[in-house]
């Protein structure tokens, strides 16, 4: 995994959680501008301070050794990021999860590391009401699923 990678997912996984820099920080018991410079694909981050990350973050920490991954990974978008925040993003998340038999947290970290990727395929940046379109047909698809 890329440093930027490990940002991304940080990122992705207090964004899900609604948590910000600081609070995190502070449960993890590690200074605001370290996380914030491994959240910007800066930094060496240790095993251990990944470890009190993941802690902090209610996940766990898995190492794995083998063939590069090849999936893209982008930057979570401002505004998206924003909306993760919210209290509205949280709940129709975990309804979409429920609705998927997931996990709301992991599922909500892999639909903001998925959504991060299509502002650069779409060549332009979404806007606030974009995201909701986007969440309200993913609310839809898990409500009426076909098995």
């Amino acid at each position: 995994m890329r440093d930027e990678q490990i940002g991304t997912q940080l990122r992705a996984l207090r964004t899900a959680s609604g948590r910000t820099v600081a609070s995190v920080a502070a449960d993890a018991g590690l200074s605001v501008p370290y996380i914030a410079n491994l959240e910007n694909g800066r930094g060496n981050p240790t095993v251990k301070a990944l470890r009190s990350l993941a802690v902090a973050l209610g996940t766990d920490l898995r190492i794995e050794l083998g063939k590069p991954d090849a999936a893209p990974t982008a930057p979570v978008p401002p505004e998206l990021a924003r909306l993760g925040r919210t209290r509205r993003f949280r709940a129709t998340v975990a309804t979409a999860a429920e609705g998927l038999g997931q996990d709301p947290q992991e599922f909500s970290a892999r639909l903001l590391g998925a959504a991060s990727l299509l502002a650069p395929v779409l060549g332009q940046d979404l806007s606030e009401p974009d995201w909701w379109r986007l969440l309200d047909a993913i609310l839809l698809i898990s409500a009426h699923r076909s098995t």
